[in-house]
């Protein structure tokens, strides 16, 4: 062993080292080199999420085999270049470490500090005194889903997904991040508008609120008794005084698993684990780092919006609040005003707090009173929150010089804020210029390059009333007669509920074939270039060239909601042949793939025509018959009839046409863009599969002791044993070992069947085909593989 000392120069700084090839990972033999390796490969992508962040440190000074500690105090041998800040806690100060290089991290794996703990905050290093972790506002939000007995990482998966939805709809786009423990993280960018206590109530009441949903699945409090076969969403990670574990922080577990960030496709895996530093090493050199948006960069406070403000304006010249510094951030409900502004040209400066201030738009004929009216509304400089009051005149040579009074004025609740789109209802004053009603207003942001401050101000068809409840005015009484604006973005898909046929009740529903496909938002816009947009908002025009054809079957201006979908020989959807295509990126193999397997777009709805404009606030009834009449099918893009009003003849239609099972859609109900509704159900059929075991996958974590996955076969028409893919879900902690304990008296050496892939046989532990089982699953791939496989029990 190398017990000598070598110094080393690391991004600048000169690190003394020892012992480089102790073991610190002994199950695998991973050395203090390795792990001093990693986290120099990893520091590009870490560092931005560490920065400004006080570092507790997890030290394992003999490996993962022997003891561990927690330290939160600079270490007194710590190099003279690692700078520290002071937290102020309740009785004593710390002073932690700042991870602002790859020097830094290189010490933390000098002194085996394998786990890097970190709060949702950044601390502000220019402060003269200690901070408390509750005056600093965070800027993340993370959600902590951990497995309790019985539940796993793929239980862990679903949740995520279901997290996902809800935040989505809070306009917080989310990463998901494999913790290397047991479970999944979440994280959410945030403004620094709002405190940790805030940030902690609202992850509280979407923990409760998936809870209510989802009873059988989540569990929103501590206690073990309640998480048996559940996933706990730990939402009190956003204390201010408690930290979770850094993305790319390794951990000390048996082998170098790694707080991994991962992408949204990654966790539809069935056979999602942990990934380890190799793992990670891997990913990072190929490119692949899902949080690299998601990083702010700099330490310190929340960026000042108001410079550009203070910068047209002078205390000292008009009589306008000019605040010297950015304000602390304000509790309460957020506030809004719209003065009055005669300036050169009279206008409406409407006003929304968001961010810690003001932000503005310049309407120049007053917020639009009319259902589906609309303004043209110029985005201005953000203002002080203190501007809410101000009136009065603004001297002559001075930035707006004029008259301003206060209009109306009141407090706002904002439903979405999203960039290019925002909504919020706001409630003025009785005798305010909004006429005392709650208004709801949509805008949506249309300019780029030099009118990238152009947006369009809209009065939803959907408004709320004084008691708070939606009301719609006959969809006929506000008909657009001048041509709409082709909207920018485009929106978020509208999400349907998994159910079963019990809970479609009553009257009123009509049933559509389910598409196993992928869900595509597409458009013709102004130019008439066609748009194609995932559920996840990213850009797939390019991946399938063959739905160009969309510029001929639907004039310009118009949004569809549909799902882009690949047929087998029978004309059937064929997910495997799907995927093919979706991987696809060099533009040759993109044109060959679209002559030899072409998709199709499946158009079930109507969003927006430049005739109607926004469809959405109509009923599912109306936009079909809009449909009808916008769309002419073409090779490539279809218009499928629904399956009628009764739901078993639905059924069993869909069943006799091989599809995965209807939707369920209300006819009355307007469409709800980017959330998730019980007016659209899933229906699925449940397809289950005779299978042979032929051997297993070894697990890890609370699978150690058992398996991760089984490895099945299915028998051909000639009675052959077919490889048929992995199944990882679907069985109770008592089942686990019980199969583990069979599986063992029927081990053998050899795989009792040729076709097992190099990626699933590398790891395997092979068994004699004796267990006859069943699992549920939603169809094959092309090359013959279960998708979405769960357990269902021996036979």
């Amino acid at each position: 062993m190398a017990t000598g000392r070598q110094t080393v120069s690391v991004d600048g700084g000169q690190l003394r080292v020892t012992s480089l090839d102790k073991v610190l990972y002994p199950e695998d033999g991973t050395t203090k080199a390795e792990v001093l390796e990693y986290y120099h490969a990893v520091a590009p992508a870490m560092l931005p999420l560490l920065a400004g962040r006080p570092v507790t440190r997890k030290r394992w000074p003999d490996g993962t085999g022997g003891g561990d500690f927690f330290r939160k105090n600079l270490e007194d041998s710590a190099p003279e270049w690692v700078r520290a800040v002071d937290v102020q806690h309740s009785d004593h100060v710390n002073t932690y470490p700042l991870a602002d290089s790859a020097a830094v991290l290189a010490w933390f794996a000098q002194v085996a500090a394998l786990e890097l703990h970190v709060p949702q905050w950044r601390a502000d290093e220019g402060a003269d005194e200690p901070q408390p972790p509750g005056s600093i506002n965070p800027d993340r939000l993370v959600l902590d889903l951990d497995p309790g007995s019985g539940a796993a990482l793929a239980e862990c998966a679903q949740v995520a997904r279901w997290c996902r939805d809800l935040l989505d709809s809070m306009g917080l786009p989310s990463v998901p991040v494999t913790s290397g423990s047991k479970g999944i993280h979440l994280y959410a960018a945030l403004d620094g508008a709002y405190t940790s206590a805030q940030v902690s109530e609202v992850a509280k009441e979407l923990a409760k609120a998936l809870e209510k949903d989802h009873p059988d699945h989540v569990v929103s409090e501590m206690p073990k008794a309640k998480r048996s076969g559940r996933v706990l969403i730990d939402w009190s990670q956003n204390n201010a005084n408690k930290t979770t574990v850094a993305p790319y922080s390794l951990r000390g577990r048996e082998r170098p698993w790694v707080a991994a960030p991962r992408t949204w496709d990654e966790l539809e895996d069935p056979e999602l684990r942990h990934l380890d530093l190799h793992d990670v090493m891997d990913r990072l050199e190929r490119g692949l780092d899902p949080m690299e948006e998601f990083a702010t960069g700099s330490a310190g406070a929340p960026e000042d919006t108001l410079t550009a403000y203070r910068s047209m304006r002078s205390a000292d010249r008009t009589p306008e609040p000019v605040p010297e510094a950015r304000p602390e951030p304000r509790t309460g409900d957020p506030i809004f005003v719209i003065q009055e502004h005669h300036a050169r040209r009279l206008h409406f400066d409407t006003r929304v707090e968001h961010g810690g201030a003001l932000v503005s738009w310049a309407v120049p004929k007053a917020p639009p009173l009319k259902q589906g009216a609309q303004r043209l509304a110029v985005q201005t400089e953000d203002h002080p929150i203190e501007y809410a009051e101000f009136e009065g005149t603004i001297p002559k040579g001075q930035y707006g010089a004029g008259e301003m009074t206060i209009w109306d004025r009141g407090t706002a609740q904002i439903e979405k804020w999203e960039p290019g789109k925002v909504v919020f209802v706001l409630r003025g004053e009785p005798d305010g210029g909004l006429g005392g009603t709650p208004r709801r207003y949509a805008l949506v942001k249309t300019g780029k390059g030099k009118d990238d401050d152009q947006w369009i101000m809209r009065l939803t068809k959907d408004q709320p009333s004084k008691d708070g409840k939606k009301s719609r005015e006959s969809p006929e009484k506000h008909r657009r007669a001048e041509p709409a604006p082709f909207p920018r973005p485009l929106p978020s898909p509208m999400l349907a509920s998994l159910g079963k046929p019990s809970d479609i009740r009553g009257e009123g529903w009509v049933f559509e074939a389910k598409w196993d496909g992928y869900r595509v938002i597409a458009a013709v816009d102004e130019s008439g270039e066609v748009q194609l947009r995932s559920r996840n908002g990213h850009d797939m025009t390019s991946t399938f060239p063959e739905l160009e054809e969309l510029a001929e079957a639907a004039p310009v201006g118009t949004v569809l909601d549909g799902e882009v979908v690949a047929l087998n020989s029978r004309d059937r959807p064929d997910f495997g042949r799907l995927q093919k295509r979706g991987k696809l990126t060099a533009p040759r193999e993109v044109e060959r793939a679209a002559r030899g397997n072409p998709v199709h777009y499946m158009a079930f709805d109507l969003l927006h025509t430049t005739k109607h404009g926004d469809l959405q606030g109509e009923t599912y009834a109306r936009r079909r018959e809009l449909l009808a009449q916008v769309l002419s099918p073409t090779r490539h893009v279809q218009r499928p009839d629904d399956l009628g009003e009764d739901l078993s003849h639905a059924m069993e239609v869909s069943q006799e046409l091989k599809l995965e099972g209807v939707v369920a859609k209300r006819i009355q109900d307007a469409y709800d863009a980017g959330r998730r509704s019980e007016g659209w159900v899933k229906l699925k059929h449940a397809q289950h599969a005779d299978l042979v075991v032929v051997g297993f996958r070894r697990g890890a974590g609370s699978r150690s002791s058992t398996f991760s996955s089984l490895l099945v076969a299915v028998k051909n028409d000639d009675g052959d044993l077919v490889y048929a893919g992995r199944v990882g879900t679907g069985f109770s902690n008592s089942e686990l070992k019980r199969l583990r304990t069979t599986l063992n008296g029927l081990t053998r050496k050899t795989p009792p069947l040729e076709d097992v892939p190099a990626e699933d046989s590398a790891d395997a532990v092979w068994v004699t085909p004796t267990l006859r089982a069943e699992a549920s699953h939603a169809g094959f791939t092309q090359d013959g593989r279960l998708r979405h496989a769960a357990w269902r029990g021996l036979r």
